[in-house]
């Protein structure tokens, strides 16, 4: 596994943090009337009973967006210098979604691009942003994690049209120092693309385009093999997150509050008590949101600090698993801020600078 630690003098710093969702709302009783499954089937595979779709045209770029205001509405600054986006659904497959993100944030002349690691793209999107403000590229970085993931499910697939939602989450960070609240630790970043297909979309991409075979509507979707991803998520998490809170410095016994990707509530349990993590520290959201793959932690985030669930100067250990096969973890002291989320209402204005 790699590393990332900035080095001393110019460390990242979360300074605001937003997360929006589409109005949409779909609950697991209008899921059984379309598909050959039950409400209780559902929850207790999955630990969901409630996600939000987007539809009416919303795109990712779309979700990006307001979750990207509300950040900066938090951090009380528009004044950014990049915009990392960490999606699997870009809005097309050229140009990248992150410019166009940037630009109707008003932000045009940034650098921006996007991340994809799938469900670790918010940790591999935090490392890319932590190194331009440690290289001294960058003061402020936006970091967004969006996804409208219902856009590559078949939707007659109960093994994961039940498990996802769509949504985004977004941080701001700044140069700051190691020791401020607010302040990232160590990144542990890691893939194996052997795995590979055990999480792919199999059609799209170059391999599929030139290999001269008919393309079938299934190529397009979204396909998962779930007992086999469940054991080696369980398994990498719990790695890397051991292996990030040796590298801060810390004691697990020290972590105050555990925010995994909501990959699946079986998933999050099975590695929060392989590192002796009790339900009082963990924080959820997945009954209510579903897995939004690289949305998840920072949309976990805001709505958690929103709530008062992360308070200031916590010690946040955040781990995920997703393709590639990829995973990651990192620890973070949260701020004193005031985050923001939304279900469908755009925010207020940002202040200029």
């Amino acid at each position: 596994m790699s590393r990332s630690e900035p080095p001393a003098g110019r460390h990242a710093v979360v300074c605001g943090a937003g997360a929006w969702l589409p109005p949409r709302g779909v609950s697991n009783a209008e899921l059984t009337r379309r598909l050959d499954t039950t409400e209780e089937w559902i929850t207790s595979r999955t630990g969901i009973e409630h996600r939000h779709l987007v539809d009416g045209g919303l795109s990712t770029g779309d979700l990006a967006v307001e979750a990207g205001l509300l950040a900066m509405k938090s951090a009380g600054t528009s004044a950014v210098d990049a915009v990392v986006l960490a999606t699997t659904t870009p809005d097309r497959l050229c140009p990248a979604t992150a410019p166009d993100v940037a630009a109707r944030l008003g932000l045009t002349g940034v650098a921006a691009f996007d991340v994809s690691a799938v469900c670790t793209g918010f940790l591999y999107g935090l490392a890319s942003a932590a190194g331009l403000i440690a290289s001294g590229l960058a003061d402020h970085v936006l970091l967004i994690g969006a996804e409208a993931f219902s856009t590559i499910i078949d939707p007659a697939d109960r093994t994961t049209a039940v498990i996802f939602g769509d949504g985004a989450g977004a941080v701001v960070l700044r140069a700051g120092n190691a020791d401020e609240p607010g302040a990232v630790g160590p990144c542990v970043l890691g893939s194996d693309g052997g795995l590979g297909d055990l999480i792919s979309i199999p059609g799209g991409g170059a391999r599929g385009r030139s290999s001269g075979r008919d393309r079938t509507p299934n190529d397009e979707y979204f396909t998962m093999r779930g007992k086999d991803v469940y054991r080696h998520a369980v398994h990498r998490i719990t790695d890397a997150a051991t292996t990030a809170v040796d590298r801060a410095g810390w004691h697990l016994a020290e972590v105050d509050r555990f925010v995994p990707h909501q990959a699946n509530q079986r998933i999050s349990t099975a590695v929060a008590e392989r590192l002796g993590i009790e339900p009082a520290r963990q924080v959820s959201n997945i009954a209510r949101v579903g897995n939004t793959a690289a949305a998840s932690i920072p949309l976990l985030l805001a709505q958690a600090a929103e709530a008062g669930q992360v308070r200031p100067r916590d010690r946040v250990l955040l781990a995920a698993f997703g393709g590639g096969l990829t995973w990651g973890a990192a620890t973070l002291s949260w701020p004193d801020i005031t985050a923001y989320s939304a279900i469908g209402s755009s925010p207020a204005a940002v202040p200029a600078a």
